[in-house]
């Protein structure tokens, strides 16, 4: 007995279709908005920026295993001191939706929509994130890297 082919691909799109959305390709949160006072949500600002992407993994976070197989930071000031994955620098743990940005231009709590990846907070900050640049959180290193570098126009809620 051979298997349907129109079965057999209906399963495996309906698997990719899970795997998107349980690996948070794109989080759209926009109950986010309530969050924002009601005259400020019909003029939210808009900001050209490069958005870049990350996710919780040594590569994009600088942290790798020490001496016991526990996290560590990779470099900077910090090296070699444990290091928590998976927190913000707000506290908070990363999830899509979160959102690294300059805290001096869009401090914490900002609410921020980028095209193509949808409604986050600001609820970190980056080594490398300075001025106009915003980073956003994705769960899998494969979806940081298809993401890439893009410059977008997106738009700002400042609490």
């Amino acid at each position: 007995m051979t298997p349907c082919p129109a079965r057999a691909l209906r399963r495996i799109l309906a698997l990719v279709a899970v795997a998107a959305v349980a690996g948070g390709c794109a989080p759209r949160r926009a109950g986010l908005l309530r969050e924002v006072p009601a005259e400020r949500r019909a003029n939210p600002r808009v900001l050209r920026m490069e958005v870049t992407a990350y996710c919780p993994c040594g590569q994009c976070c600088g942290w790798e295993r020490g001496r016991w197989g526990r996290p560590v930071f990779a470099y900077g000031p910090q090296k070699g001191q444990p290091k928590r994955v998976g927190i913000t620098a707000s506290g908070t743990r990363a999830r899509p939706g979160t959102i690294a940005a300059d805290t001096s231009l869009l401090p914490f709590g900002t609410i921020v929509y980028v095209p193509g990846y949808g409604y986050g907070r600001v609820e970190d900050r980056g080594g490398a994130i300075r001025g106009r640049r915003l980073d956003v959180f994705f769960r899998r290193h494969g979806d940081a890297l298809e993401w890439g570098r893009q410059t977008l126009d997106v738009k700002v809620w400042t609490p």
